[in-house]
């Protein structure tokens, strides 16, 4: 808003005249009072106090955003099964979370928020600590059933909605009848915050923003970088710097991870590599994995790569150095935990 002022100067003269008579051999004396000085007409002033607006950010991948972004977060658990691939909405995923099911497989939980696919999957069970991944976000919990001492504890641990329960419903959950289950049930996006709000879960809070940098690390340069998860191929990662593009393009078992209705490749900005204590806690090969403790990482951005620590904050697994944040650089990003046994040597680099 803009204010102005305008004055006018009065010019105030003053003349005061003294007779002093002192016979007449004295002439007659006046004396004049100085002239008040004129006063300068003051300048028109134009003030903006208008504040500089701030452009808005998406919480999760720092890029500008327009519109209302008080909405929940939602994560999906994603099949990784060579089976399962390409998957549909991985695209659209704010950030993607990789990390060993049961075998050598892994299982991902995309976060989306800033971007709403039509459709994501196929969807796959739940495991303790993808719910632990989700809850860091505090996120809405999309998966499809879980072992029984999971599932009894699921509803005191997250907002969740179980595809078990919504099989084929043709509104949340529908089979993809060219795949065979349990590769082919795929979430129906449109409907997600509708059928949570309707079980009473709250889905107008947006997740707590991530630490994001313009700079990128300042590491050494590295055009490929290979994350091995098992030696079978299919459990080979791959991120590929494309530099006229700016970003990284994945691959699993050589082959780009792209999207199945468009066949347009994923794209990264960040590629966060996070090692931890993995054990197998039963006979059918399921994990703990620890989120907690902290510990050696890689950070790859912009072409380079950066050994950093990790720490959880908040349930959130964030980059440090010497001790100090790093920031992500705006965009999508991609966290892979592997097991901190065989790290780094199951980390190549070229």
């Amino acid at each position: 808003m803009k204010y102005k002022w305008l004055g006018v100067a009065t010019l105030l003269l003053s003349l005061t005249m003294t007779g002093c008579v002192q016979g007449e051999a004295e002439g007659q004396t006046i004396e004049k009072a100085p002239a008040q000085e004129e006063k300068p007409q003051q300048k028109e002033i134009t003030v903006d106090d208008e504040a500089t607006e701030t452009t808005a950010t998406f919480p999760l991948t720092g890029l500008p955003a327009e519109g209302d972004l008080n909405r929940r977060a939602v994560a999906v658990m994603v099949n990784n099964h060579s089976y399962a691939r390409p998957q549909t909405g991985l695209l659209e995923a704010d950030i993607v979370y990789e990390v060993l099911a049961e075998g050598d497989i892994t299982r991902l939980v995309a976060i989306y928020h800033s971007q709403q696919p039509a459709k994501v999957g196929p969807v796959r069970s739940a495991r303790e600590y993808y719910v632990d991944l989700a809850n860091g976000h505090d996120a809405l919990y999309l998966y499809h059933g879980a072992a029984t001492f999971i599932e009894n504890q699921m509803s005191g641990w997250i907002n969740n909605l179980n595809g078990s329960y919504y099989d084929n419903d043709g509104k949340l959950f529908t089979r993809d009848q060219s795949r065979k289950a349990p590769h082919n049930s795929y979430l129906l996006f449109d409907s997600v915050l509708d059928v949570a709000q309707n079980k009473g879960y709250t889905v107008d809070t947006a997740p707590t923003s991530l630490p994001f940098s313009e700079e990128g690390v300042q590491g050494e340069r590295a055009s490929t970088v290979e994350i091995v998860y098992a030696e079978t191929p299919e459990e080979r990662v791959t991120y590929q710097y494309n530099e006229a593009e700016g970003h990284y393009i994945r691959f699993n078992d050589g082959e780009p991870t792209v999207d199945r209705e468009t066949t347009e490749p994923v794209t990264l900005d960040n590629v966060f590599i996070v090692a931890t204590a993995h054990k197998v806690i039963d006979n059918k090969g399921r994990r703990a994995v620890d989120l907690t403790s902290g510990g050696s990482g890689y950070l790859l951005q912009q072409g380079s790569i950066q050994a950093v620590e990790w720490k959880n904050n908040d349930g959130r697994l964030l980059p440090y150095k010497d001790g100090k944040p790093v920031g992500f650089i705006p965009g999508q990003t991609w966290v892979n935990i592997v097991p901190e046994r065989n790290f780094p040597q199951s980390i190549t680099m070229e």
